[in-house]
């Protein structure tokens, strides 16, 4: 296989990952046969690596099906780890595509306060231009100034226009400004950050509902996507908020960011379980294309550790 920079970023990203499931599996081999006890420790080397209860009994399944009576090592473990890991993922490995019509495709950006989200509002933007689609940005979270002025910053450096008003503003009307504009040049795609604040849960539903409703006036289509950002440092944690954010805000698809290294990636398999839900990018870095879609099988190798 050609190691292409990606192909490095990717298994350096998940190498906590995989070295915690190694550390997890060392000294389970021991025996020729795999017996009960082996199966039940291994079942919780995988649990304990984040990879999801659902994940380890598919594989407890699998060892135990009689194919391994003389046992299996580590490897073959990992390897195995990484066919299931791919069939999970395979389904949900979905890049965001640009297909509404009339333009703007209107994409919500949400997820709580310290997630990554402006920074991967800005990343997204990138992988569009990098694609020669046209990309506004709408300056939505307004309730906290930094977050405006951090998208300010982010779209002068990749050179995208964007709308943004007061701390403290009406987002529904920035963002019906923006949908406006967007309109008028003939944009291809607006990304709207919006407001992270969970502590108040009615609060943001009536914030999103708001901009729906004038997003529906303008286009009944639109938003044509509600992506939540996730960081993957937090764990199980980003399940939660999955469950949350897919209660107030309708979540139609997921970016995974911080995965670099120090993040407990095998949570990304669990996400991709129990929801369901398609994954469109992950993020394995700090540099503006850090951000990309993923191809499962490599994915899968990655967070396994099965052979780079």
């Amino acid at each position: 296989m050609t190691e292409t920079p990606w192909h490095k970023k990717l298994f350096g990203g998940f190498k906590r990952t995989s070295d915690r499931l190694s550390e997890n599996l060392t000294g389970l081999f021991t025996k020729s046969a795999l017996d009960d006890e082996t199966l039940d420790a291994i079942e919780e080397a995988l649990i304990v690596s984040d990879l999801g209860p659902g994940m380890a009994a598919r594989v407890r399944e699998r060892l135990a099906d009689g194919r391994y009576d003389k046992g299996i090592d580590e490897a073959g473990v990992k390897a195995l780890v990484a066919e299931e890991i791919e069939k999970v993922l395979g389904p949900v490995a979905k890049p965001l595509e640009v297909e509404a019509f009339p333009r703007p495709q209107v994409i919500l950006v949400i997820g709580v306060n310290g997630s990554g989200k402006t920074t991967t509002i800005a990343k997204l933007a990138h992988l569009f231009q990098e694609q020669d689609y046209s990309v506004m940005l709408a300056a939505g979270d307004t309730f906290r100034a930094a977050a405006i002025g951090q998208l300010k910053v982010w779209a002068h450096r990749i050179g995208v226009p964007i709308v943004s008003g007061p701390e403290g503003g009406d987002a529904a009307g920035i963002v019906y400004e923006a949908v406006r504009q967007a309109t008028e040049i003939g944009t291809d795609v607006l990304i709207v950050d919006t407001a992270g604040r969970l502590q108040n849960k009615r609060e943001l539903m009536d914030e999103l509902a708001k901009i729906r409703r004038v997003l529906g006036r303008i286009n009944p289509a639109s938003p044509h996507d509600v992506v939540l950002v996730l960081d993957a440092t937090t764990g199980q944690n980003a399940l939660s908020q999955i469950e949350v954010f897919k209660e107030v805000a309708g979540v139609t698809g997921l970016v995974m960011t911080k995965l670099d290294g120090t993040a407990r990636g095998g949570v990304l398999v669990a996400a991709a379980e129990k929801f369901g839900l398609p994954i469109h990018a992950i993020g394995v870095g700090e540099t503006i294309d850090d951000l990309r879609p993923f191809e499962a099988a490599e994915l899968a190798r990655a967070i396994a550790g099965s052979g780079e």
